[in-house]
């Protein structure tokens, strides 16, 4: 790898900066929306879980799943459409880079906009007093691990998308259920043996077990483990994409 994808990753930003604002607010309004409604109403209902506030509780679980679903949307549908409607993809490999680099760019940048999400809602968090230990400052590498996982996993249905279509299996049979068994609503301890024992190989699984210790206060159990599974994860997708990328633009 060589540093040429740092020009993919501030094309996009350039490009990006124009829509800042629509960006953020179509990033940040779902989770937001969710994180207060769910969590002020569910918490009338179940005023602590785990020892903090089910409130704190689930913005921990809104935070990774924000930087879940807006690390794969941005490295689905907006890298797809660069790759495929806009032909950005092809127009880029006319300069001195690589397939290679144009995938680390968009796996980068998708990742950083995943993060830009995660700390945003880190900062509601302690604005609200969810959080009071600094902590919970640690919540920013972790939330930056869960982009790279997903942006990686994004990219591997991009480069093998057809059409459009191709998403919404990826999304519904593997995103929503993830998000429902991997702790981000409820304690995963209390799903059946099985069905923990699935969660506990998912990548959003792990990011919950990093960053919900944080927010309320302490150091996570296993906490290189959790490391390790999002790094082994964000490397080993990356290591099919690019394979995939190499595959389908030498066609």
């Amino acid at each position: 790898m060589s540093l040429r994808w740092i020009s993919v990753w501030r094309r996009n930003f350039l490009v990006w900066r124009k829509l800042i604002v629509a960006s953020l607010l179509s990033n940040l309004a779902d989770p937001l929306i969710m994180l207060f409604g769910l969590g002020y109403g569910l918490g009338a209902l179940l005023p602590s879980v785990e020892g903090m506030s089910y409130l704190s509780f689930f913005a921990a679980g809104s935070l990774c799943s924000a930087t879940m679903f807006t690390a794969s949307f941005e490295s689905m549908f907006s890298a797809f459409s660069r790759m495929q409607g806009q032909k950005t993809w092809e127009g880029i490999l006319y300069a001195p880079l690589l397939i290679d680099d144009v995938v680390a760019g968009e796996w980068t940048w998708a990742a950083s906009k995943a993060w830009l999400t995660g700390s945003t809602i880190l900062a509601v968090i302690v604005v609200f007093g969810l959080a009071r230990s600094p902590i919970v400052l640690l919540a920013l590498p972790a939330a930056f691990l869960v982009g790279l996982a997903f942006s990686a996993l994004g990219l591997i249905m991009t480069v093998s998308a057809r059409n459009w279509d191709f998403f919404s299996f990826y999304m519904t049979l593997v995103m929503t259920p993830m998000m429902m068994i991997s702790g981000v609503f409820f304690p995963a301890e209390q799903l059946p043996a099985a069905v923990r024992a699935v969660a506990q190989a998912l990548p959003l699984y792990h990011g919950v077990e990093l960053v919900r210790p944080l927010v309320a206060g302490r150091w996570p159990d296993a906490a290189l483990v959790h490391v390790a599974v999002l790094i082994g994860y964000a490397a080993a997708a990356f290591f099919i994409v690019v394979r995939l990328a190499r595959k389908r633009f030498s066609a």
